[in-house]
Protein backbone atom coordinates (compact mmCIF):
# COMPACT_ATOMS: atom_id res chain seq x y z
CA UNK A 1 0.00 0.00 0.00
CA UNK A 2 1.04 3.47 -0.81
CA UNK A 3 1.84 6.30 1.37
CA UNK A 4 -0.76 8.04 -0.42
CA UNK A 5 -3.59 4.83 0.13
CA UNK A 6 -2.29 4.75 3.81
CA UNK A 7 -2.95 8.56 4.99
CA UNK A 8 -5.91 8.73 2.69
CA UNK A 9 -7.25 5.13 4.35
CA UNK A 10 -6.27 6.92 7.61
CA UNK A 11 -8.51 10.15 7.21
CA UNK A 12 -11.28 7.92 6.23
CA UNK A 13 -10.88 6.21 9.52
CA UNK A 14 -12.59 6.76 12.82
CA UNK A 15 -9.81 5.31 15.31
CA UNK A 16 -11.34 5.66 18.58
CA UNK A 17 -9.20 8.08 20.97
CA UNK A 18 -9.73 8.05 24.27
CA UNK A 19 -13.07 9.34 25.14
CA UNK A 20 -14.02 10.92 28.87
CA UNK A 21 -15.45 8.34 31.39
CA UNK A 22 -19.20 8.51 30.31
CA UNK A 23 -20.48 7.88 34.22
CA UNK A 24 -18.78 11.10 35.28
CA UNK A 25 -19.13 9.59 38.82
CA UNK A 26 -22.94 10.12 39.38
CA UNK A 27 -23.24 6.66 40.30
CA UNK A 28 -26.43 6.17 38.15
CA UNK A 29 -27.66 4.40 35.36
CA UNK A 30 -25.05 2.30 33.95
CA UNK A 31 -22.43 2.44 36.26
CA UNK A 32 -20.75 -1.22 36.31
CA UNK A 33 -21.20 -1.89 32.33
CA UNK A 34 -18.53 -1.86 30.94
CA UNK A 35 -17.29 1.11 28.70
CA UNK A 36 -15.73 0.26 25.11
CA UNK A 37 -15.27 4.41 24.36
CA UNK A 38 -11.59 3.57 24.31
CA UNK A 39 -11.74 0.36 22.07
CA UNK A 40 -10.98 0.07 18.41
CA UNK A 41 -11.55 -3.00 16.15
CA UNK A 42 -8.69 -3.23 13.33
CA UNK A 43 -9.01 -5.22 11.02
CA UNK A 44 -6.14 -7.37 9.55
CA UNK A 45 -6.07 -9.05 5.87
CA UNK A 46 -3.16 -11.05 5.14
CA UNK A 47 -4.34 -11.96 1.58
CA UNK A 48 -4.59 -8.33 0.59
CA UNK A 49 -1.30 -7.37 2.92
CA UNK A 50 -3.46 -4.04 5.25
CA UNK A 51 -4.72 -3.31 8.03
CA UNK A 52 -7.64 -0.86 8.62
CA UNK A 53 -10.38 0.56 11.27
CA UNK A 54 -13.69 -1.21 10.96
CA UNK A 55 -16.05 -0.23 14.08
CA UNK A 56 -18.44 -2.20 12.63
CA UNK A 57 -16.62 -5.70 13.93
CA UNK A 58 -17.72 -4.20 17.53
CA UNK A 59 -21.18 -5.53 16.75
CA UNK A 60 -20.15 -8.00 14.05
CA UNK A 61 -21.16 -5.96 11.46
CA UNK A 62 -17.48 -5.34 9.77
CA UNK A 63 -17.02 -5.67 6.13
CA UNK A 64 -15.58 -8.76 6.28
CA UNK A 65 -18.65 -10.45 8.60
CA UNK A 66 -21.35 -9.32 6.21
CA UNK A 67 -23.34 -11.27 4.15
CA UNK A 68 -22.22 -15.01 5.36
CA UNK A 69 -23.28 -17.62 7.96
CA UNK A 70 -20.82 -17.86 11.19
CA UNK A 71 -20.16 -21.40 11.96
CA UNK A 72 -18.57 -22.21 14.92
CA UNK A 73 -16.93 -25.40 13.26
CA UNK A 74 -13.29 -24.67 11.72
CA UNK A 75 -13.75 -27.34 10.02
CA UNK A 76 -16.72 -26.56 7.98
CA UNK A 77 -15.10 -23.65 5.85
CA UNK A 78 -11.81 -25.67 4.88
CA UNK A 79 -11.40 -22.97 1.97
CA UNK A 80 -12.02 -19.75 4.21
CA UNK A 81 -9.69 -16.76 3.77
CA UNK A 82 -7.85 -15.99 7.03
CA UNK A 83 -8.65 -12.55 8.67
CA UNK A 84 -8.03 -11.36 12.38
CA UNK A 85 -9.93 -9.01 14.54
CA UNK A 86 -7.51 -7.13 16.85
CA UNK A 87 -9.13 -5.46 19.40
CA UNK A 88 -6.97 -2.43 20.16
CA UNK A 89 -7.95 -0.70 23.73
CA UNK A 90 -6.26 3.06 24.11
CA UNK A 91 -5.75 3.91 27.25
CA UNK A 92 -3.03 6.42 29.16
CA UNK A 93 -0.22 5.58 31.35
CA UNK A 94 1.13 6.96 35.04
CA UNK A 95 2.47 10.13 32.47
CA UNK A 96 -0.99 11.12 31.12
CA UNK A 97 -0.08 10.05 27.45
CA UNK A 98 -1.73 7.97 25.34
CA UNK A 99 -0.75 4.58 24.06
CA UNK A 100 -2.05 0.96 22.94
CA UNK A 101 -2.94 -0.24 26.19
CA UNK A 102 -4.68 -4.16 25.09
CA UNK A 103 -4.06 -5.40 21.91
CA UNK A 104 -5.91 -9.20 21.33
CA UNK A 105 -6.52 -10.74 18.13
CA UNK A 106 -8.83 -13.18 16.99
CA UNK A 107 -9.19 -15.14 14.07
CA UNK A 108 -12.00 -15.12 11.17
CA UNK A 109 -11.79 -17.50 8.24
CA UNK A 110 -14.49 -16.35 5.23
CA UNK A 111 -15.48 -18.57 2.43
CA UNK A 112 -17.41 -15.83 0.35
CA UNK A 113 -18.13 -19.08 -2.41
CA UNK A 114 -20.35 -20.63 0.17
CA UNK A 115 -21.19 -17.61 1.75
CA UNK A 116 -19.92 -19.03 5.26
CA UNK A 117 -17.28 -17.95 7.81
CA UNK A 118 -15.71 -19.75 10.95
CA UNK A 119 -15.16 -17.16 14.17
CA UNK A 120 -15.49 -18.41 17.84
CA UNK A 121 -17.40 -15.76 19.48
CA UNK A 122 -16.28 -16.75 23.00
CA UNK A 123 -12.77 -16.50 21.50
CA UNK A 124 -13.39 -12.80 20.52
CA UNK A 125 -15.67 -11.82 23.46
CA UNK A 126 -12.41 -13.14 25.69
CA UNK A 127 -10.09 -11.11 23.56
CA UNK A 128 -12.14 -7.82 23.60
CA UNK A 129 -12.87 -8.28 27.32
CA UNK A 130 -8.45 -8.92 27.67
CA UNK A 131 -7.50 -5.97 25.70
CA UNK A 132 -9.55 -3.52 28.09
CA UNK A 133 -7.94 -4.98 30.81
CA UNK A 134 -4.58 -4.14 28.68
CA UNK A 135 -3.07 -7.86 28.44
CA UNK A 136 -1.38 -8.34 24.55
CA UNK A 137 -2.66 -11.63 23.28
CA UNK A 138 -1.23 -11.73 19.58
CA UNK A 139 1.35 -14.62 19.79
CA UNK A 140 -1.05 -17.14 17.49
CA UNK A 141 -1.15 -14.83 14.91
CA UNK A 142 1.28 -15.69 11.84
CA UNK A 143 4.30 -13.13 11.44
CA UNK A 144 3.24 -11.60 8.28
CA UNK A 145 -0.08 -10.40 10.26
CA UNK A 146 1.67 -9.50 13.18
CA UNK A 147 4.24 -7.30 10.84
CA UNK A 148 0.66 -5.86 9.25
CA UNK A 149 -0.44 -4.43 13.22
CA UNK A 150 2.55 -3.34 13.96
CA UNK A 151 3.51 -0.95 10.96
CA UNK A 152 -0.60 -0.02 10.83
CA UNK A 153 -0.11 1.10 14.75
CA UNK A 154 3.00 2.51 14.14
CA UNK A 155 1.45 4.01 11.26
CA UNK A 156 -1.38 5.64 12.60
CA UNK A 157 -0.06 7.28 15.54
CA UNK A 158 3.62 7.51 16.17
CA UNK A 159 2.99 8.90 19.66
CA UNK A 160 0.99 6.02 21.14
CA UNK A 161 3.41 3.32 19.97
CA UNK A 162 6.06 5.30 21.20
CA UNK A 163 4.34 5.41 24.74
CA UNK A 164 3.06 1.98 24.63
CA UNK A 165 4.66 -1.09 26.61
CA UNK A 166 7.83 -3.42 25.51
CA UNK A 167 5.54 -6.04 25.95
CA UNK A 168 4.01 -5.06 22.74
CA UNK A 169 6.87 -3.73 20.92
CA UNK A 170 8.32 -7.29 21.46
CA UNK A 171 4.90 -9.07 20.53
CA UNK A 172 4.67 -7.01 17.30
CA UNK A 173 8.72 -6.28 16.48
CA UNK A 174 9.36 -4.91 12.89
Amino acid sequence: MSSDQSSEKKKNNSFTIIKDDSNDGHGGYGVGAISLENMSSVIVDPNENKAYVDMGAMHARSDVERRVKFLPDKDAVPNGKLYWIVWVNVNRNKNGQPYYAGVAGSEIRVDREIKRAYKSMPEHVTHMEKSLKGKIIVDHMDDHSKRLLRDFLVDFNPEFWENSTDELKNALPE
